[in-house]
């Protein structure tokens, strides 16, 4: 069988093992809770799903006094005296954002399409967000 459904989550908690590894897998695995279903998916193949599907587009502008880097229509920006601590802090801000998003933004208009890039950051390393950011080695 492809495809892993459970049409309640008693249903599936009682078969929480083979919905599991039917998303490690890849498969489709779905649970219905009264008129929604949700589905599973393994947290690296969706991470890097969202990293191909959705380009960090940061600007990364150098100054007199170090570097600069934002991202267009992301409320964060970062400042460093050089390239690397101004990716490391562009790090960090984006943590930051995705934790008010999930806190208190989620339901904004203004950052409610933010949900993918709030998933990308979340599920990456500080390491996998650099490179989404610049790339890999300079």
């Amino acid at each position: 069988m492809a495809v892993i459904h459970f049409d309640s989550y008693t249903e599936a908690r009682t078969h929480l093992k083979a919905l599991l590894d039917a998303a490690e897998r890849g498969r489709v695995a779905t649970v219905r809770r009264e008129s929604a279903v949700t589905a599973l998916v393994d947290v690296e193949r969706l991470r890097h799903y969202l990293a191909t599907l959705i380009p960090s587009r940061a600007q990364v502008v150098p100054e007199a006094a170090g570097w600069s880097i934002f991202i267009p229509g992301l409320p964060v920006a970062a400042d460093g005296a050089t390239f690397d601590q101004a990716v490391a802090e562009m790090v960090e801000g984006l943590r930051e954002y995705a934790d008010d998003w999930q806190d208190h933004l989620l339901d904004v208009p203004n950052h409610r399409e933010n949900w993918a890039v709030v998933q990308l950051i979340s599920l990456s390393s500080d390491d996998q967000l650099r490179e989404w950011l610049v790339g890999t080695a300079r």
